[in-house]
């Protein structure tokens, strides 16, 4: 072998051994376990491995225990019993309108006023007219007194033989047409006052007044409209204004035949209008009216409210619950109720879960009465 081969045959001895690198080994392997279960420990600690869990969220609600007495529930809507849409029985222009929408008005308050400048003429004439009827009357009052003077002394000298038949004859006549004239002159004075009173009502006839005390629903026409009784003109109107009675409202609720059995008249009520769902209102059946709706096979039943209160207002829809007894004064107030299956007991006690910021908190609570299928909570 020359010296050659044998310079190639030296060991490096900055290259590691396979002993070295075999031993080496083990601790590679460690390590990276160790760095597995770190990061596998700090995954499951994040909830990244942990399954996900299905949580039904209940929600906390304030109800009334009247709920538990409700033997029936219908729907509905407010209307007015007393309504009616202000008109006139005479045409004309109108000048003035002294209400709005909303304006509350008195029995007998002038709503409106139509022209009159024609009626009012009309009127003067008639009473023009009663003046002279009643001036000839007393003319004609005047000469009767005077005929019967007359007559009476010649009635006298008749008996004395003094007049003569003619003379007496002459002022009886006169006496009776007298006495026709005083009637006649009487009888034209009525009729007179007649086209007087005639002649008032054509005057009342152009002012509009309410026929009860009520709130203006819609004004229908406006200064300078053409006002008929009939509206068939063009552009003309036939009411003015509309109204109702406030105190007339009443909720009409529509009950399936099959559950008529289980409302009276008189039976007390709750009522929720969905405008004011913070409140209820007490009522009673006032009427079921006696006649079915067959296409619905439904009857209306009037609910009457007990306190009148200025919020409603009518067409609103509203909710009846009919009861089985009035409310005692304690019931009449809501009461913050959960759904039984959300009330968790540990050791005697009983727990909520409430979700904050996207956490469950274990919270402590004391339940009361059971209201329908929910649970009253009274603190927690």
């Amino acid at each position: 072998m020359s010296q050659e081969d044998l310079l190639k045959l030296r060991i490096d001895p900055s290259a590691k051994s396979i002993h070295q690198i075999q031993h080496r080994k083990p601790y590679y392997r460690v390590a990276g376990i160790v760095l597995i279960v770190a990061v596998m420990g700090l995954l499951y600690l994040s909830g990244a491995l942990t399954p996900a869990i299905h949580v039904e969220v209940a929600s906390v609600t304030r109800t009334y225990p009247s709920q538990a007495i409700a033997l029936l529930n219908a729907s509905g809507y407010v209307v007015a019993q007393r309504k009616a849409s202000v008109a006139t029985k005479i045409t004309g222009r109108l000048i003035s309108l002294s209400v709005e929408e909303g304006s509350r008005v008195k029995k007998g308050e002038i709503i409106a006023h139509l022209e009159d400048e024609d009626v009012v003429a009309l009127r003067n004439q008639a009473a023009a007219n009663l003046n002279v009827a009643r001036f000839n009357l007393r003319q004609a009052k005047a000469e009767l007194h005077d005929a019967a003077v007359t007559f009476h002394r010649e009635e006298i000298l008749r008996a004395k033989g003094i007049a003569t038949q003619a003379e007496y004859d002459s002022a009886m006549t006169r006496y009776k047409k007298a006495k026709a004239a005083v009637a006649g002159e009487k009888a034209a004075v009525k009729a007179d006052a007649a086209a007087l009173q005639v002649a008032d009502v054509s005057v009342e006839y152009t002012l509009i007044r309410a026929p009860f005390d009520a709130v203006v629903l819609t004004k229908n026409a406006d200064v300078g409209d053409i006002v008929t009784p009939i509206g068939a003109a063009t552009n003309a109107k036939a009411a003015v204004v509309s109204i109702a009675d406030m105190n007339s409202l009443q909720v009409e609720a529509e009950v399936s035949e099959s559950n008529l059995e289980l409302v009276k008249v008189g039976q007390p009520c709750e009522i929720q209008l969905d405008a004011l769902p913070e409140s209820r209102f007490h009522g009673e059946v006032h009427m079921i009216v006696p006649t079915a709706d067959r296409s619905k096979a439904t009857v209306m039943v009037k609910v009457r409210f007990i306190d009148i209160d200025r919020r409603i207002l009518p067409e609103m829809s509203a909710k009846v619950a009919f009861l089985s007894r009035p409310l005692e004064s304690e019931e009449q107030k809501p009461l913050t109720a959960i759904n039984p299956d959300a009330l968790v007991t540990r050791n005697g006690k009983d727990f909520v879960f409430l979700i904050k910021d996207g956490h469950v908190v274990q919270t402590p609570v004391t339940t009361g009465i059971q209201i329908g299928d929910m649970l009253e909570v009274l603190d927690g």
